[in-house]
């Protein structure tokens, strides 16, 4: 029988995330390495293969069909391998090890200060690497296994994943104290930028379309406090943040929204993982560390 030399992993993460991205300078980014270095490697790839897999031209590049059904194939051999990694971590000794994390912006703020040190004195053999993302990268780099796990905000469609919840989060109107009427007047709306679900959770609560509500927008809650104390609009406050103090002391009231606008925070991994019980205690100790889950 001839020796058949198989493709590395490394090779199918290269493929696999230039897939993603559609782009060689992206993809070697996102993983980190030289775009020579993955170029180099998914063209060893190929001559493994015996197949062209992507064409390339000076201003684009286009899978073939057969790069495509490849890329399939790689998908599963990568999902594989990352569920393996995670039944030996977790067979060997409950949370030890690398834990790759990501959070939203709209959560982190509020609940790492308290959560983080709950986490390392309760399991101090855990080295959590934590990165702030938005839910759309949050998803595909979980989906990707960069990430183990990520904390959202749901409703948001982020695949197939196992999830378990953490809190109930609801939301409220943040108006200027100064005579502004408490009702929901999308002309005075100001957002987070596009990428952000807590509009999303926020509009659909109130009824109100997906759509840009005001031209202006800003990058954090921080910014739109700022804006609503100085009387340029109203915005979405979700209840975490109102607890932690973000408007203490300002010029801004609160008019809870209907319940249907509340978000659920979740702790959320692969399905098939192998870490289920490991994410469970997580999320345990983040609950425990976080007094209105406790006043419950």
């Amino acid at each position: 029988m001839p020796n058949v030399v198989s493709p590395s992993l490394r090779q199918l993460r290269y493929l696999v995330e230039l897939r993603e991205t559609g782009h060689f300078g992206r993809a070697a980014a996102a993983l980190g390495v030289g775009q020579s270095t993955l170029s180099s490697g998914i063209a060893e790839l190929e001559r493994l293969i015996g197949m062209q897999l992507v064409e390339r031209t000076q201003r684009s590049l286009r899978f073939t069909d057969v790069g495509e059904a490849f890329v399939v194939r790689a998908r599963s051999v990568i999902d594989a391998t990352s569920a393996l990694t995670d039944f030996a971590i977790a067979s060997a000794k409950p949370l030890t090890g690398t834990l790759r994390l990501g959070i939203i912006p709209t959560i982190a703020p509020f609940l790492l200060p308290r959560s983080l040190g709950a986490m390392r004195a309760e399991f101090p053999e855990l080295e959590l690497h934590v990165r702030e993302m938005t839910s759309e990268r949050g998803c595909a780099d979980l989906y990707r296994g960069i990430l183990d796990a990520v904390i959202l905000a749901l409703p948001y469609d982020c695949g197939k994943i196992d999830y378990v919840e953490i809190m109930q989060d609801p939301l409220s109107l943040a108006t200027p104290r100064q005579g502004v009427s408490p009702l929901l007047d999308p002309q005075t709306l100001l957002l987070l930028e596009d990428g952000h679900c807590l509009n999303d959770h926020g509009l659909m609560g109130c009824g109100l379309p997906k759509a840009r509500a005001s031209a202006m927008v800003a990058t954090s809650l921080h910014t739109l406090v700022e804006l609503v104390e100085a009387g340029l609009g109203t915005t979405f406050l979700p209840q975490m943040a109102i607890d932690a103090g973000l408007i203490d002391g300002r010029q801004i009231d609160t008019t809870r929204l209907p319940s249907r606008a509340d978000r659920t925070v979740v702790l959320a991994w692969r399905v098939g993982s192998g870490r289920e019980n490991d994410m469970r205690a997580l999320a345990q100790t983040i609950r425990n560390s976080l007094p209105h889950c406790n006043d419950r």
